[in-house]
């Protein structure tokens, strides 16, 4: 026999049922279970020599050259030129994309030549400033990896300088454009969730790479590493390798794991619910267990309150990590709300919608006659059956991309170069990229301070 999942033979079966209550908790089951394939269409075509967009790497590290790669599955993109401050990295540039590209430890000679169209920066954060304004005023066209700034005073001179130069710039968060992400957008804005109550946010690691414990390779000495470069705006400190290649962990390059991993959660929700922002945040945490010289936190956890506005209910969200993770280690990402939650991954999004009949139980129901108790279930089954906000069945709904997707990451990149042909929009432009960035570095601030700090996710500004 077939099973009749729609939603109004769900409602006569709950109607033609009421003659049954008892005193028992009263909820709809999840049994109901659909899994959909998602799909996107690329616009892509060849393009010859003339017509391909010359693309350069500054910072020619992990992540530069996940960038990169990414970036050169795009049609009509070539890679010319590297810039990196340590000599092993540029040799692995040219074992990866041949001895013709130009290699440099100089970024300004990379800005100089007349043959890069655009820039992928993926260096340390306290570089992403000072190299962008310069690509830009340079006539570059700029990737900027994640978190667009360091400093939040740092992210109104990018917002000018790209509108100053009409360049196109596009901040690296690679999930933002993925089908994940644009699912989970149009189903919040069907009312698939009801209005939002809760983010939740967690990652776990568990090992020394996970921890930002990265190889240092055994060639390296003062010759073969410009440090001094390195250290830009920084403190000056004597020679240190693990400072180089391990810059995450200290405050004067990075930004802690707020700047590395809740940049990535704040641009999925924030595009997701067309918010600029939370305008409030607490955090805690510590060094529990990474006693390694860095000077960030190995363990927090960050609370924030979003406002309420045109697009969605006042909610709060909670960001928690943990580098020292004994289960293993594990990740979520999920939005729950008044009539579900929503679990938002790149490739896949998955909706449950397990609504309470919220009828009182034996526990509350016994003080009252049973003539009375009649007439309470009966006002409580009228409020169970009221219309639903969004036409899904209750149960779970699972969107997956097919087995072929080319996943988030290459989207981010189509997006930017189909904006530098087009002269488009990219989907995370600087004013985006701050308030995503902003949001996140909120968590280091009210740390290192031990209080809370408000926000204007509006204008951008701590208050």
């Amino acid at each position: 026999m077939k099973k009749d999942t729609s939603r109004r033979s769900f409602l006569k079966k709950a109607s033609l049922g009421s003659a049954a209550f008892t005193t028992a908790p009263y909820v709809f089951s999840n049994t109901y279970d659909e899994r959909i394939l998602m799909s996107r269409t690329y616009h892509e075509q060849s393009y010859s020599a003339n017509d391909r967009i010359n693309l350069a790497l500054i910072g020619s590290g992990i992540q530069g050259i996940y960038d990169t790669q990414s970036a050169l599955r795009v049609s009509g993109v070539q890679l010319v030129a590297a810039c990196d401050l340590y000599s092993g990295r540029l040799d692995r540039a040219k074992e990866l994309w041949g001895d013709s590209i130009f290699v440099t430890r100089d970024f300004r000679k990379i800005l100089e030549r007349r043959d890069v169209d655009a820039v992928i920066i993926a260096t340390p954060d306290h570089w992403h400033q000072k190299i962008t304004i310069a690509a830009l005023k340079a006539g570059k066209h700029v990737y900027c990896e994640k978190p667009m700034v360091q400093k939040f005073e740092e992210g109104q001179a990018i917002i000018k300088a790209q509108r100053d130069s009409g360049m196109i710039c596009q901040v690296g968060s690679q999930g933002m454009s993925s089908l994940g992400n644009e699912k989970a957008k149009q189903l919040y804005e069907e009312g698939a969730i009801g209005d939002l109550v809760m983010l939740d946010m967690y990652n776990d690691r568990y090992s020394a790479e996970g921890a930002w414990q990265y190889p240092i390779p055994p060639d390296v000495n003062s010759d073969t590493i410009d440090f001094d470069t390195f250290l830009g705006k920084a403190p000056k400190v004597p020679y240190e390798p693990k400072r180089f290649f391990r810059w995450r962990n200290y405050q004067d390059y990075g930004t802690g794991v707020a700047g590395d991993l809740f940049v990535h959660a704040f641009s999925t929700l924030n595009h997701v619910i067309s918010s600029h922002g939370p305008n409030r945040a607490m955090a805690t945490g510590g060094l529990r267990y990474w006693n390694d010289g860095r000077d960030v936190p190995d363990v927090t956890i960050t609370l924030y309150d979003y406002p309420k506005t045109e697009k969605h209910a006042a909610f709060n969200a909670a960001f928690r990590i943990n580098f020292i993770a004994g289960n293993g280690g594990g990740g979520g990402f999920k939005l729950i709300g008044t009539e579900g939650e929503m679990e938002i991954g790149q490739n896949e999004v998955k909706v449950t919608r397990s609504k309470l009949g919220m009828l009182p139980s034996a526990y509350s129901m016994v003080a009252y006659t049973e003539a009375t108790q009649e007439k309470i279930k009966q006002q409580y089954q009228q409020k169970v059956l009221e219309p639903r906000a969004s036409s899904l069945n209750v149960g779970t709904t699972v969107w997956q991309a097919p087995n072929d997707y080319k996943g988030g990451h290459y989207d981010h990149f189509y997006n930017f170069f189909n904006a530098i042909r087009t002269k488009g929009k990219v989907v995370q432009d600087p004013t985006f990229g701050l308030r995503a960035a902003g949001a996140a570095l909120l968590a280091n601030e009210s740390y290192f301070r031990k209080e809370p700090v408000n926000w204007n996710p509006t204008m951008m500004q701590l208050i």
